[in-house]
């Protein structure tokens, strides 16, 4: 009508008396307002969907996980200290040695030849005080057996002179045995140093050649040695395998150790062969542990309970320690769990509605958890929930997920 008609003429002229930023303030809050009644109409038009699981019987494995290496695949080092030229090479890789065949011959250089003359002299030096220990022994056993000729039959009347001279003569005796134990060390010692400095490289244990690092020609010692040293006067020449299963070292945090036990299984993988898995046991539990930037780990050792050719020293590996196992019970998954104040529920549909049942739980894997009491062998359990409107896919936490903490409800 007519009186319309003015109003609307009248509006448009205020409007348009109006400075610009004014009009664009208005223009967006009426977008806002058509925005926000459109996402509340959306919002109660979405339906929600529950996703859920069966209380099944099966088997839990509870383990706890650590990472660490292989520190030792039987792998022998075939070590020397001479320099100089290698002249022959009498093995090669993948080959059967014994103890003591020859492994490589050098022609020694001057300094090679000083550390031989030295290792030597240490050599002759020490077999002369074996000899010397030896006879100062055979010396005091003699002594002593001479005191207690003397005193037989003073078994009840011994004087403190003779219960002195006794003891003397033991106690020398007890001396003797112990500097001819020193020397046989001494000797052993500078033996190895001789065989270490000698120009002919002899196999130091039975087993299979697994690497040579020598070939004809090639200089030992001083910068131009090409082989792997292991300190500033020893080469790594070759490596011997043996029979046996390699160990690898893992580190435990402060909260796992106490749960770890000599024995106990465990499942060893490694970073560098993806497609397998080996079982092990547990043999070593240091208990107390090393601390490095103010975290505490404790180092455990798992032998394998097979060999393998693709396993070397010092390759990454993580274990995950069987603690126990427990078949046959009830279980759910771990995202159907829910924690409150250190009880844990799970929540069911009723009647449309959604019910918290407190539960009581047992151990505990990466998926699935032992469920005591509370639920039954076929009830249906809330794992998470589907929205219908965006199809995307809520799941609850739970405290025994991968990543831990606690959980939270559905609504």
């Amino acid at each position: 009508n007519s009186e319309n008609m003015g109003f609307m003429i009248k509006l448009k002229n205020w409007l348009s008396k109006l400075p610009l930023f004014v009009k664009l303030l208005a223009l967006l809050l009426l977008v806002s307002l058509v925005f926000l009644v459109f996402k509340s109409r959306q919002g109660k038009s979405q339906k929600v969907a529950y996703q859920t699981a069966k209380v099944e019987k099966g088997t839990v494995v509870s383990t706890i996980s650590a990472s660490g290496s292989i520190v030792s695949s039987n792998f022998i080092p075939v070590d020397t200290t001479a320099t100089g030229v290698v002249k022959s090479v009498f093995v090669e890789e993948g080959q059967k040695v014994y103890q003591g065949q020859k492994i490589a011959s050098i022609e020694l250089d001057f300094e090679g030849q000083q550390r031989l003359a030295s290792a030597y002299s240490s050599l002759v030096s020490a077999n002369n005080a074996l000899n010397a220990a030896n006879n100062n022994l055979r010396q005091a056993e003699a002594s002593l057996e001479k005191v207690y000729d003397d005193i037989k039959g003073h078994d009840t009347d011994e004087t403190f002179a003779m219960k002195e001279t006794r003891t003397k003569a033991e106690v020398a005796k007890d001396n003797a045995y112990d500097n001819l134990k020193n020397a046989q060390t001494s000797l052993s010692v500078a033996s190895l140093n001789y065989r270490m400095a000698s120009p002919l490289i002899l196999a130091p244990i039975s087993g299979t050649v697994g690497s040579v690092g020598l070939a004809n020609g090639m200089v030992l010692g001083g910068s131009s040695s090409q082989s792997s040293t292991t300190s500033s006067s020893q080469t790594r020449v070759a490596v011997i395998v043996t029979e046996g299963n390699p160990i690898a070292s893992f580190n435990v945090s402060e909260i796992d150790i106490p749960k770890v036990k000599q024995g106990q299984k465990a499942i060893v993988t490694l970073d560098s062969i993806a497609d397998k898995t080996f079982t092990g046991k547990v043999v070593g539990v240091d208990r107390v542990g090393v601390t490095s930037s103010g975290v505490t780990n404790y180092p455990v050792l798992v032998q394998l309970d097979n060999s393998s050719s693709e396993i070397l020293p010092n390759m990454s590996a993580s274990v995950n320690i069987i603690l126990e196992t427990k078949t046959d019970v009830l279980t759910v998954p771990n995202t159907a769990l829910v924690e409150n104040s250190g009880e844990y529920d799970v929540q069911i549909l009723q009647n449309g509605k959604v019910v918290n049942v407190p539960v009581k739980v047992g151990i505990s894997s990466d998926s699935l958890t032992e469920i005591v009491s509370g639920l039954k062998e076929g009830d249906e359990v809330i794992t998470g929930t589907v929205s219908s409107a965006s199809s995307s896919r809520t799941n609850s936490s739970s405290p025994f997920s991968s990543f831990g903490g606690a959980g939270f409800r559905i609504r």
